[in-house]
């Protein structure tokens, strides 16, 4: 130090800058409640070094091995068993990130592989490396997609994705809002329709009203009567249409329940027909449902949370003539497009407003009206939630990835190879279709050897349906594949397969025959 440098003066010498700068960190501390709140307390340095860490194990474990039929499509361990293997107990201190990393690990090896080509358990499977990405973003910057100012890029994706669904739908022009699952989607259908038959009902309640009643499919799915029991119509007030053989609502019975209804001196307000249902794969008639519901002045709704991917599709989309008549639809792009759970839009044909009109509380702390720019951009209050997740943009990213031709063409090889799997069924002995299908869902049973003799009466029947659960046990804890099976409006427990994922090659379908075989031909 200078003898002319005043020993009191905090001005650095010599390089020692960073010294005074925490003397000066010190010195300006704040203490409130006890806890000093100068700078971050995160080590962003550790927190970065984690995520590369836990991206690479990610990489590694799961999105390098997802096509790897060499690997387990599960690792099966009893409840109590995995509570055990996987150290639950949130503790009072942290733990170091070498143990994260290895909790991370194991919540990958007890974890279902939904991206393996063998995996044929659910109307969803296989990894879109494009969506991931899209997934991976998402998750990196945590928008909420309610206002423009906080999610300008997500608002202006949804936009446009929403777009060019409506525009494969066969409308002109319309609305819609992304929604955390079809059945979700399907609630905002049925309360919709309710709400255009009697507006009064956002304010006043439901006192005063007739009895509103609403038909659909005796296929269709669970979620109708969770929203009409949520929203207060009542599971008594569905009237379930009687299906043919194949699962299709039959148009002549509608109208005959329709009038019937009326009779009774209820309110029909919406019908709801099903576009690939969740066990048989059928699609309802369109076309005729739609002229019942112009008879009567009905709102149609069609459910192609499923099946709404065919659309897609020149060579298929034929399953679903008639959809441009519907004034609402679902339609789930996390199914057979695989754009990653939960992916599901709400269209509706509407194009007046009536979707925010019905489900807006002009929140002043969000919806202002007097921002700097167009509010016709903040969107959320279409919406019964308040934050909400960016949807639309893995769609987008697998779009703008493939294109339209990509994802018409993942429709047709997923349904070809459902054909190729019901030929090879048909060859086989032991096994047998319930029917032909017309989408992806297969629906067949294994029959051991040992009841390929015995004459279908009620015995046999009895012995059957304990077949599927038991090849199903057997499978999971090999680890080999995932079928799902079921019973199903009188008949015993069958498989139900279903083709998704562009990884799964022919050989998968002769595998599945195969190990089926090979697993129950002891029983």
């Amino acid at each position: 130090m200078s003898s002319d440098q005043d020993p009191e003066c905090p001005c650095p010498v010599d390089g020692d800058t960073g010294q005074q700068e925490m003397v000066s960190t010190k010195k300006s501390a704040v203490l409130v409640d006890g806890v000093i709140l100068n700078g971050p307390t995160t080590d962003a340095k550790a927190g970065e070094k984690f995520v590369e860490e836990a991206c690479r194990l990610i990489l590694e474990e799961v999105v390098l091995k997802a096509t790897d039929v060499n690997e387990k499509v599960c690792e099966w361990q009893p409840p109590e068993q995995l509570k055990q293997l996987l150290d639950l107990e949130m503790r009072d201190t942290g733990e170091p990130h070498h143990r994260l990393l290895e909790l991370c690990r194991d919540v990958i090896r007890y974890s279902v592989k939904t991206n393996h080509p063998r995996f044929f358990n659910q109307l969803y499977a296989g990894l879109d490396y494009y969506s991931l990405v899209a997934r991976f973003m998402t998750e990196a910057l945590n928008p909420s997609v309610y206002t423009y100012e906080v999610s300008p890029v997500f608002l202006l994706v949804e936009e446009a994705v929403l777009k060019k669904m409506i525009e494969f739908i066969g409308w002109k022009e319309g609305d819609g809002i992304f929604n955390p699952g079809g059945s979700v989607s399907n609630m905002y259908a049925m309360n919709l329709a309710r709400y255009k038959y009697c507006p009064d009902i956002k304010e006043k309640g439901l006192s005063g009203l007739p009895r509103l009643i609403l038909f659909t499919s005796a296929e269709c799915h669970y979620s109708m009567k969770k929203a009409a029991s949520f929203l207060g119509i009542g599971t008594e007030n569905i009237c379930f249409v009687e299906t043919d053989g194949r699962g299709k609502m039959i148009p002549e019975e509608l109208e005959k329940q329709i009038r019937q209804a009326r009779k009774q001196g209820a309110a029909p307000f919406l019908v709801c027909a099903t576009s690939g249902t969740t066990v048989l794969g059928a699609f309802d008639p369109l076309d005729e449902i739609a002229d019942v519901c112009e008879r009567h002045g009905l709102w149609l709704h069609v459910d192609a949370s499923w099946g709404g991917s065919a659309l897609m599709s020149r060579k298929h989309r034929r399953l679903l003539h008639g959809i441009h008549r519907a004034d609402s639809v679902a339609w789930n792009p996390h199914k057979m497009l695989m754009a990653g759970i939960q992916c599901c839009a709400l269209l509706v044909k509407d194009k007046s407003g009536l979707l925010k009109k019905c489900y807006s509380a002009k929140a002043s702390y969000l919806f202002q009206q007097d921002k700097f720019y167009d509010v016709s951009y903040d969107t959320g209050d279409k919406s019964i939630q308040c934050s909400r997740r960016a949807d639309a943009f893995k769609f987008w990213m697998t779009w703008k990835a493939l294109g339209t031709l990509g994802l018409e063409e993942r429709v047709n090889r997923a349904l070809a190879l459902s054909r190729y799997l019901v030929e090879e069924i048909k060859k086989r002995e032991g096994f047998k279709l319930l029917m032909e299908p017309e989408y992806a869902n297969i629906c067949f049973w294994y029959i051991p050897p040992s009841l390929r003799e015995m004459k279908e009466g009620p015995e046999f029947w009895e012995k059957l349906n304990l077949v599927a659960p038991a090849i199903k046990e057997r499978m999971m804890k090999k680890g080999s594949l995932m079928l799902g099976f079921q019973p199903h409006r009188g008949k015993v427990n069958f498989f139900r397969q279903v083709v998704i994922s562009p990884q799964v090659s022919r050989e998968d379908m002769d595998f599945l025959l195969d190990e089926i075989d090979l697993l129950g031909r002891d029983m």
